[in-house]
């Protein structure tokens, strides 16, 4: 074992922390979190980007049974919060869903507070929990859903190297109307290769 880790070494730096970003870093989420997740689920626009069901206002009593529930309840799903760099805010949550008999994952990301939302934390979030699930978990896919009106969102996801893949026409009904629902994906090969032009041209930038 010792072998191995000091053979890996040597790439580890060019990848980067595992958990540390250049904006946020992800860690546990526990009982304390439970009040800043009160406060962002009693916005209705939070609720509605980030699930399909009708939207609930819960209390933090609700919010800390939910999670006392929740606790081994799906030993595979792997929960994170998103913190700030800079001054170690709570911001968001990230999951990681892995699907082991075929090697696959889902995700899925939310950023409760509206002042972060638009400003690159959801990125580097996202960048950190995909490079999770491909250098930890051994992954060769990863996959999520986004409603067609959250292009914000989309434009992330792309950013992180999503690719649309599928349509779920008319799927959704909100406020009268229906909208799309889009499948997105990640292969590893992709991964890999995003993160081999990165180290590139990191080292093109050390040698300059």
């Amino acid at each position: 074992m010792a072998a191995q880790v000091s053979g890996a070494s040597s790439a580890l730096p060019a990848l980067g922390d595992l958990f540390n970003g250049s904006l946020v870093r992800l860690g546990a989420l526990g009982k304390d979190d439970t009040k800043t997740i009160q406060q962002w689920n009693q916005q209705a626009d939070y609720g509605r980007l980030l699930d399909d069901d009708p939207h609930r206002l819960l209390s933090v009593l609700q919010l800390e049974r939910e999670f006392a529930r929740d606790v081994g309840k799906n030993k595979d799903e792997i929960d994170f919060g998103i913190r700030t760099l800079a001054d170690n805010q709570l911001i968001g949550f990230c999951s990681i869903e892995p699907i082991w008999s075929h090697r696959g994952a889902w995700v899925a990301i939310g950023i409760g507070s509206p002042q972060y939302r638009g400003k690159g934390y959801g990125t580097d979030a996202m960048r950190l929990l995909v490079g999770y699930g491909f250098r930890e978990l051994d992954l060769q896919r990863i996959t999520l859903n986004v409603f067609g009106y959250n292009q914000r969102a989309m434009r992330s996801y792309e950013k992180v190297g999503f690719i649309h893949e599928v349509t779920q026409r008319a799927a959704l009904y909100r406020d009268g109307q229906r909208h799309d629902i889009l499948v997105m994906g990640l292969l590893r090969r992709e991964w890999e290769d995003q993160q081999a032009r990165h180290v590139t041209t990191l080292e093109e930038t050390l040698r300059s």
